[in-house]
């Protein structure tokens, strides 16, 4: 599996939805401003609460942008048995009833469910709870990961 592909394909769909927010954005700002929206009393909210809505389609937009520039510089390196799981390693987790789970540990800002040669690959922050969970561990070792009152175990099956 390409790992430079899988970055590619990260930045393509940050790049869709930066449009569709920006696009919302834009229609929730022009209802916020539309003349027919003005406030006639105080129970009149639908211009105000477009503007909020603007306003945070605005901020959803500019964290996506800062997670695209992530993503562009970010340089995934070959596996080092020696540092273990690092920034950049696709890791294949086993779980107690044999289902693996294919992870590509990268930046923030970019987590979301790829399909790579026919395999689902989760993409995950280093700052997620399995990315902290699977640092520095190496083939072979166990993650464990609390998840409301659920403990899940998993199994380093391989790491590229």
């Amino acid at each position: 599996m390409d790992k430079l592909l899988l970055q590619r394909q990260v930045l393509d769909r940050l790049a869709e939805d930066l449009l569709q927010t920006e696009q919302a954005a834009r229609v929730a700002h022009e209802t916020a401003t539309h003349e027919e929206n003005i406030a006639e009393n105080k129970y009149d909210t639908l211009g105000l609460e477009a503007a909020y809505l603007a306003s945070g389609q605005a901020r959803r937009a500019e964290a996506i942008r800062q997670a695209m520039a992530s993503w562009r510089q970010f340089r995934p390196r070959a596996y080092d048995a020696a540092a273990g799981i690092q920034l950049g390693a696709l890791v294949c987790l086993v779980d107690a009833d044999d289902r693996q789970q294919l992870l590509f540990l990268g930046p923030d800002g970019g987590s979301m469910k790829l399909e790579s040669d026919d395999q689902l690959v989760q993409v995950i922050s280093s700052g997620a709870p399995l990315g902290m969970a699977v640092l520095g561990k190496h083939e072979g070792d166990e993650v464990s990961i609390q998840i409301a009152a659920s403990r899940q175990q998993f199994e380093v099956l391989w790491v590229r």
